[in-house]
């Protein structure tokens, strides 16, 4: 799960430089002149942006427009013209990271003959399996990573034992790190992974979203990477016959199932809100399916659940790639919560 959070603004009272008007602590125009406080660094801050912007920096130049946003009256044409900005950017910014194309980041995309472009794909696939190990230990570096998870893992070894207790807390762990993958991703600054015993575990970063498919893709990424955890957890029960581990693999399925509930700001509810209307109703069958094919009670309240959003009227813009990541995470997820012990 990730939150969003938005943050703090400098307070400071000084007096307007255009009337002589004193201000309040904070305010970004005079309100008797209207002269927009911040005007010099605001104009600063556009020229970066715009330069940031035609170098393909697109990451830069959304961190530089938003400070300039928090610097603008909320009811301002100026706020209005680079809140637009923001929109179209957090879509570019999408764009590319689902293309992989380099435009995100400046750098080009790959063309040419067959053998270079899948050349560049395996490259890419050998680098990002011999760096995920150590990005996963980066979150465990961070100190409140490790006083929560120890203290859910204490809550959870005296119900459970140490074992099923210590996979719990790994695939939350990873669970929350495919959220941070995708914040780094796109740009932004992730917390450290923040673990609540009886609940499991959150992240938060400081900047809001415009795009409902930026949004989205943070929010699957969570279930995304549990998935693949889980998957690992079961392989390793295939080999060695320990029920243990298909019993964590089955766990990992179940509270990644549970999180694609599209209410409450679960992972779902982000993924939610990139899906047209006709997408919505394609997850409300495709948990049906996985009822009919599993039993599994659970996905009897996500279907509840998911109908209620299709009726909304909060429908999003809809988005393929979202919608296959759904399919296959309710696919996947309930396979894996019908497993049996060996």
């Amino acid at each position: 799960m990730f939150v969003p959070t938005q943050p703090p603004v400098a307070q400071t009272r000084r007096s307007c430089g255009q009337c002589g008007t004193e201000l309040a602590a904070g305010a970004p125009a005079c309100p008797a002149c209207h002269t927009l406080v911040h005007a010099e660094r605001l104009r600063h801050l556009a020229a970066r942006a715009e330069s940031f912007t035609a170098e393909r920096k697109l990451h830069e130049a959304r961190t530089t427009w938003e400070e300039a946003l928090e610097l603008l009256p909320a009811a301002s044409q100026q706020h209005a013209a680079i809140a637009a900005r923001l929109t179209d950017l957090a879509t570019r910014i999408t764009d590319a990271s689902h293309l992989g194309d380099g435009t995100a980041t400046g750098t080009a995309p790959v063309n040419g003959p067959f053998w270079k472009r899948w050349g560049a794909g395996t490259g890419a696939l050998v680098l990002l399996l011999l760096t995920k190990g150590k990005f996963l230990l980066l979150g465990l570096t961070k100190l409140p990573t490790l006083l929560s998870g120890f203290a859910f893992f204490g809550v959870y070894w005296a119900t459970f034992g140490w074992p099923l207790a210590l996979g719990l807390v790994v695939s939350i762990y990873i669970h929350e790190m495919g959220h941070v993958a995708a914040i780094l991703r796109l740009g932004r600054k992730p917390s450290a992974p923040m673990f609540i015993p009886g609940l499991g575990a959150f992240i938060s970063y400081s900047r809001g979203i415009s795009d409902p498919r930026e949004d989205a893709y943070i929010g699957l990424a969570g279930p995304i990477w549990g998935a693949v955890g889980g998957l690992v957890a079961f392989v390793i029960a295939e080999l060695t016959g320990s029920g243990t581990w298909l019993a964590i693999a089955q766990l990992t399925g179940m509270l990644n199932l549970f999180n694609l509930l599209p209410v409450f700001g679960l992972d779902g509810s982000h993924g939610f809100k990139a899906l047209n209307t006709l997408q919505r109703w394609g997850v409300v069958a495709a948990f049906a399916l996985a009822f009919w094919l599993t039993s599994f009670k659970l996905i009897i309240l996500l279907l509840l659940v998911a109908a209620w959003r299709a009726f909304g009227r909060d429908a999003g813009p809809g988005d393929a790639k979202t919608f296959a990541n759904f399919l296959g995470l309710i696919g996947l997820l309930s396979w894996m919560t019908s497993l049996r012990a060996l």
